[in-house]
């Protein structure tokens, strides 16, 4: 039998991960420094995780060193590995952060960190106001950093261009290159990011809101997060300004940084030739419109949470008593929304638009084809791009494994006796890397659908591929 997966390869996933957790644990020690601003304490709990990632991740990289493995040598089987392993390590950090700090217990605090790297936004704290402000800045840095992609971080911070910058990349979902080289691509996305998020937090300030307030709301919705530092989320503020710069900064980060670029470059026409800024914007109007009208929404109110949805940041502005309320019609087209998402590389979660409108081209090109002379040639383009068959198949592929996944979790929330809208809701909202939650998810919610709800947002972060081509290179390790 032909092997797929042999030992020098979890060599090759060990060094690099060994890299991706010590970035790991610098990150999380910055929330320190509120910590110590506001003299909160607990030190240790934010010390000891931070050099247990830092320590490990050194070790590693110190034992495979008498191994030559260069960056050369990286496949993308590799660079999947390593994401997918580099997302479950965040998680544990993160988590023994909260459960040494709040003493609270592994699979809630799993919870709430993998909710924030992998920017979903859904939370088991029903009070995020009497958290301590380090803890809520450490769950809106998760986010802000998860938008880009940990892995990202890594490539843009500590590995040098070549092959592993590469397969890397990859490995988190994105494909798009603004420069040539892919090290230089990440840096300038950067520089977008952080540009973007100077002016969020700026806009927040003038509109009334308080610095740290500012910077916790922009961090999650510019990553489209969705985890806000108040009960109410949003909607505390009561203040339409707040809610047209948060619709502004969702809008930001759901839209592909390539698309940035070429605004920040001026290049206004290219802009909106874009495809998928194109379809967002239609879905936008489109969405709202079916929502105001036929589900008696108030227009803020119903163009938020569209616009909320489509990005998939999961902010709120109406209670959630208000939202199980809701006509099961207005939770539909949420749910759509929410599966939907927009832009491939964006800070979003979802299906992504670019597969949407592959799939809805491929079938109005078999039509055409059937329709068409024998022999006839249909040219298959999307955005100037040409599309063949592969392309075609593997969103197919794509959007059948998605719906596979929210079933089995469905089917688990079911199980235990929830509400089967509601639950398609909340499952649709964790796996598109959401945050709008039908008040399914709490501290209370049994272990089981807990788990499955995590494996939703992990799986729904990486594009499922790469969780897949892990879990069968361990089975494969541990068949020897």
């Amino acid at each position: 039998m032909m092997r797929y997966v042999r030992r020098r390869d979890f060599l090759i996933v060990g060094k690099f991960l060994g890299t991706i957790m010590q970035a790991v644990g610098i990150i999380v020690l910055l929330t320190i420094i509120v910590a110590v601003i506001y003299n909160e304490g607990h030190y240790p709990s934010f010390i000891f995780p931070s050099l247990l990632s830092i320590a490990t991740g050194t070790l590693i990289r110190i034992i495979l060193k008498r191994y030559p493995i260069s960056g050369d040598i990286i496949k993308l089987k590799h660079g999947m590995m390593i994401a997918s392993l580099g997302w479950l390590w965040a998680t544990f950090i993160g988590a023994l952060i909260l459960m040494l700090y709040l003493n609270i217990d592994l699979v809630n605090a799993a919870f709430e960190n993998m909710s924030g790297w992998t920017t979903t936004g859904l939370s088991i704290f029903s009070d995020v106001q009497s958290l301590p402000k380090s803890i809520l800045l450490l769950r809106s840095l998760e986010q802000w950093i998860g938008g880009l992609g940990v892995v990202i971080v890594v490539i843009g911070v500590l590995i040098r261009p070549g092959t592993a910058a590469s397969r890397l990349y990859k490995s988190e979902a994105r494909d798009e290159r603004i420069k040539p080289s892919i090290v230089n691509t990440v840096k300038t996305i950067w520089w977008i990011y952080i540009t973007y998020t100077i002016m969020g937090i700026i806009l927040y300030c003038i509109s009334g809101m308080p610095v740290f307030d500012a910077v916790n709301h922009t961090f999650s919705a510019l990553s489209t997060g969705g985890f806000s530092i108040k009960n109410d989320n949003i909607g505390y503020y009561h203040n339409n300004i707040i809610y047209l710069i948060s619709m502004l900064l969702m809008t930001l980060g759901g839209t592909s940084f390539i698309v940035h670029y070429q605004l920040l470059k001026g290049n206004i026409k290219n802009v909106l030739k874009d495809v998928q800024l194109q379809a967002a914007i239609t879905f936008i109007i489109l969405f709202s419109i079916l929502i105001i009208y036929l589900g008696r929404l108030a227009p803020m109110e119903g163009i938020f949470h569209v616009v909320s949805s489509l990005s998939t940041t999961g902010f709120n502005i109406s209670p959630t008593n208000t939202m199980i309320a809701w006509p099961a019609y207005v939770k539909i087209i949420l749910i759509a929304c929410m599966m939907i998402g927009m832009a491939t590389g964006s800070t979003g979660g979802g299906i992504k638009l670019l597969r949407i409108i592959t799939i809805i081209k491929g079938i109005y090109w078999e039509i055409i084809r059937i329709l068409a002379p024998e022999g006839s040639v249909i040219p298959r383009e999307i955005s100037g791009k040409s599309i063949g068959d592969v392309e075609i198949k593997e969103a197919g592929s794509y959007l059948n494994l998605y719906l596979v996944f929210m079933f089995i979790s469905w089917s688990i929330l079911l199980l235990y006796g929830y509400e089967p809208l509601n639950s398609l809701f909340e499952v649709a909202s964790a796996q598109g890397n959401v945050g709008l939650s039908m008040g399914i998810t709490s501290a209370t919610l049994p272990t089981i659908p807990k788990i499955a709800l995590i494996f939703n947002m992990w799986i729904g972060r990486l594009e499922i591929i790469p969780i897949l081509v892990l879990i069968r290179g361990i089975i494969e390790a541990f068949k020897r």
